[in-house]
């Protein structure tokens, strides 16, 4: 069994142990989830390792394969799940994920509703987000999903802290029973003013609703029941411009006397850099006539496979009624 104290599995602050999930970082963008277990074996493009060389190892420790190159072991924490778990749905990505627990006013003891669950990527960062003393009550209507979702709640360590339950929210609304009870809500479903009324009902007063949809009119429908019991009705998208960062060798050329070789070219002012090594946008043109010599830089630009539009995050406070 995976360890289920939830101060334990959420503090990292420990040695890896048998039955542990660990991320096994080789690069920003290969990385996988794996279970520790005594005769285990991970085999990758740098050869294989044994698991049993990793147990009473801290996390954020660097293994050796039997050919000398190595990966980091590194806690499962909820920004590395969201890059390694399984897709069952779409997802929400980090740049949303911590906007909503900021909007939603989550801190330690909250108690947050959840619909639907999905790949239970935003339920994992809410779960660490109301530990060691809240509660996340999360709802999907498709079974095999919840299934899915209490499994990869065990592996995180996060199980104690997240219900996963079957309900059709839009048709049947949140249970009766947390009536009153919840701090905030999340709705990620087709018709999210459909639920509008039902999570009303389940916010304290001064209670703060968030609807994620990827279409503007889902947007226009939603804002339109939210004003029946909804102050503060605001909408954003969240968009984020990640950059690739290198190290490259350039070619300088010698600047002999500034006018001379204004001069020499027609008045233009040279330029002194004049190559990069042959890595598409990186490149720049090269004279062949200068006289050059090579130097390191560091050079950014924005990654080609960015992430644009995800959806709109609507966020709305109960109005209260005193």
């Amino acid at each position: 069994m995976l360890p289920t104290d939830s101060k334990k599995a959420l503090s990292f602050k420990r040695c890896i142990e048998d039955g542990d999930l660990v991320i096994v970082y080789e690069r920003h963008d290969v990385m996988k989830p794996v279970k520790v277990t005594k005769d285990g074996v991970l085999q990758n493009r740098f050869g294989f390792y044994k698991h049993s060389d990793w147990i009473g190892k801290p996390l954020g420790a660097k293994v050796f394969s039997n050919k000398g190159k190595f990966v980091y072991l590194l806690a499962p924490t909820p920004e590395l799940w969201t890059l390694v778990l399984s897709h069952r749905t779409q997802i929400l990505y980090i740049a949303d994920i911590s906007f909503v627990v900021m909007y939603l006013e989550v801190v330690p003891g909250c108690v947050v509703l959840e619909s639907g669950t999905g790949s239970g990527s935003l339920s994992t960062s809410l779960a660490r987000a109301v530990a060691p003393t809240g509660h996340v009550y999360s709802f999907d209507f498709h079974e095999q999903r919840a299934v899915c979702a209490r499994e990869d709640f065990e592996k995180t360590g996060v199980c104690s802290l997240v219900t996963v339950e079957v309900r059709d929210i839009q048709g049947q609304g949140f249970p009766e029973k947390l009536e009153g009870l919840a701090d905030s809500v999340f709705l990620d479903l087709p018709q999210p003013w459909l639920a509008v009324p039902s999570a009303a009902k389940m916010l304290k007063e001064d209670g703060v609703l968030c609807s994620f949809s990827p279409c503007i009119e889902q947007v226009q429908r939603t804002c339109e029941v939210l004003r029946s019991d909804f102050i503060e009705i605001r909408t954003f998208e969240v968009l984020l411009r990640t950059y690739e960062v290198k190290e490259m060798k350039v070619e300088t050329g010698a600047v002999i006397g500034e006018n001379h070789d204004e001069k020499e070219n027609g008045g233009q002012r040279p330029s002194k850099r004049k190559h990069v090594s042959n890595e598409d946008d990186y490149a720049v043109s090269h004279d062949n006539n200068s006289s050059t010599a090579a130097t390191s830089v560091v050079m950014a630009r924005p990654c080609s496979e960015a992430r644009g539009h995800t959806g709109y995050l609507t966020f709305a406070r109960l109005q209260c009624l005193s």
